[in-house]
């Protein structure tokens, strides 16, 4: 059967669900791979007759235990309730949504962020406390602006403007706030 569909995931549904198909027919009638198979040899303690030890024909022969892949998936997908979650109403993900998202609001201000050790400034503390000075616990930078702070040194004329004269300064002028 040849599948012509624009649809990429129809054709690739399509291929997967013959797939299982064969696999499935495939499994009535599969033999025991441990079963060796004939060569036309018959052993000489073998008659004709029935053999005692056979049961009667009217009782259904006990199934054998098959290791082959088709019942190893058997398997697999008996135990699969046992392995997946239980599966959750909508209202009950939003429950468990609802418990996971904290109340947060967004405050504007503007506060410097101090120079850390490594030279960087930390706007993580300067987030804090903006937060903190509008009654919140502490907070995340949402935007931050950057300033040239120079010393009046620079506006003599005529002087060379020196490394150290001017910094600059980061400043945290939103941040996301919760309590």
């Amino acid at each position: 059967m040849m599948v012509r569909s624009g649809n990429p995931a129809a054709r690739h549904g399509t291929l997967m669900s013959t797939a299982l198909l064969v696999l499935l027919a495939a499994g009535g009638t599969a033999r025991p791979q441990s079963a060796a198979p004939a060569l036309g040899l018959q052993q000489q303690g073998a008659q004709a007759g029935p053999s005692p030890s056979t049961p009667a024909p009217s009782a259904p022969p006990a199934r054998e235990e098959n290791p082959g892949l088709i019942n190893e998936m058997g398997k697999l997908f008996d135990k699969l309730p046992s392995i997946l979650p239980p599966i959750k109403s909508p209202s009950e993900t939003m429950d468990d949504l609802s418990r996971l998202a904290k109340p947060s609001t967004m405050v504007s201000g503007r506060v410097i962020c101090p120079v850390s050790a490594n030279g960087a400034p930390d706007c993580k503390q300067a987030a804090d406390q903006l937060c903190q000075g509008k009654g919140y616990k502490e907070g995340k930078s949402l935007n931050a602006d950057s300033a040239e702070k120079c010393s009046a040194k620079v506006l003599i004329p005529g002087r060379q403007r020196k490394p150290d004269d001017c910094r600059t300064d980061t400043f945290v002028t939103s941040a996301l706030c919760q309590n």
